[in-house]
């Protein structure tokens, strides 16, 4: 996912995201047929991370400046919708959708930059209605998110969403010929996709935090674990009615250091579910600290998007 591209620089990606609680810069060598080896990894913590102060902080300590910088919106700062493809030219495609999102957007359309992410159709249904997703996010913030770069001297070329971050981890970890689902949690709340074939299929936001999964309250927590459950049996059932020909094999469980979700999740689900780690699809190797569970989890999503390579772009 693309909002905007610039002129690309030679030494590669350098993703910088912003936390509640500070900013993650995460940077990613691909090797073929082998683990992607995370090169960098590094949090400045901040009370208010988006500002000049911790991005120049960051310039200065990782010669940030030597990369094409990709950044990340946060869950609150764009919506996501999956709507009818329009049946257009290709360079008719985000006028046409922009058009059928004037009704859906809780800001006025005129307002929105927009981008597109097709879902691919079966196959051996070509009479399907084909859909896709709608990235919209407000022009100021869009705007904002670059000033703040540029007032930084950082070269910024991509702003990501979270789901395509996930869906770069997934897409590593399929089997082949079968689609999986994935759960992460952060301060926004619990991100679930479905990918096949490396595309995004599903996304649906729970509303349970990070903050929420690691309460000590036992009762409470347990009251999350079980809205948890329904809102992930609800999705993929949703799910199996829409795309019947997507056999979702397992549910995989991103780090999140909460004790018994895991445990939870697998005895109530019809699918298996396998709890994950970084080592999974990293190299390690260079950052021992991303050993830590906490650590994992902060840095995630980061180091998803930083596995971003050029795409063709709808």
């Amino acid at each position: 996912m693309v909002f905007f591209k610039r002129a690309k620089k030679t030494d590669g990606w350098l993703t910088v995201t912003f936390l509640k609680d500070g900013v993650c810069a995460g940077r990613v060598r691909r090797v073929r047929d082998a683990k992607a080896v995370v090169e960098l990894s590094a949090f400045y913590p901040s009370e208010a991370s988006a500002s000049p102060e911790v991005l120049e902080r960051l310039n200065k300590e990782l010669k940030a400046g030597n990369y094409q910088c990709g950044t990340m919106l946060s869950g609150g700062e764009y919506q996501l919708l999956m709507v009818d493809a329009p049946n257009v030219p290709q360079d008719e495609l985000k006028t046409a959708v922009r058009w059928r999102l004037k009704d859906m957007l809780d800001f006025h359309v005129d307002d929105a930059t927009i981008d597109v992410l097709d879902i691919p159709v079966d196959n051996s249904a070509a009479s399907r209605g084909h859909s896709m997703f709608a990235i919209a996010a407000r022009n100021t913030l869009i705007q904002s998110r670059q000033t703040l770069f540029s007032e930084s001297k950082l070269n910024l070329t991509v702003i990501d969403i979270p789901e395509m971050a996930q869906r770069n981890i997934s897409a590593l970890l399929e089997t082949e010929g079968r689609g999986l689902a994935m759960l992460s949690f952060d301060a926004d709340g619990g991100l679930l996709t479905i990918t096949y074939k490396a595309e995004l299929y599903l996304s649906r936001r729970i509303d349970v935090t990070l903050a929420q999964l690691l309460e000590r309250d036992s009762d409470r927590q347990q009251s999350q674990f079980d809205k948890i459950t329904l809102e992930l049996q609800r999705s993929l059932d949703h799910f199996d009615r829409q795309f019947n020909y997507v056999n979702v094999i397992k549910l995989l469980l991103a780090p999140t250091g909460a004790e018994g979700l895991h445990e939870h999740l697998a005895s109530n689900l019809y699918m298996p579910v396998e709890a994950m780690v970084l080592d999974d699809v990293f190299d390690l190797g260079n950052a021992p600290e991303l050993q830590d569970a906490a650590q994992q989890q902060r840095f995630f999503l980061t180091l998803g998007a930083a596995l971003r390579h050029e795409e063709v772009k709808l």
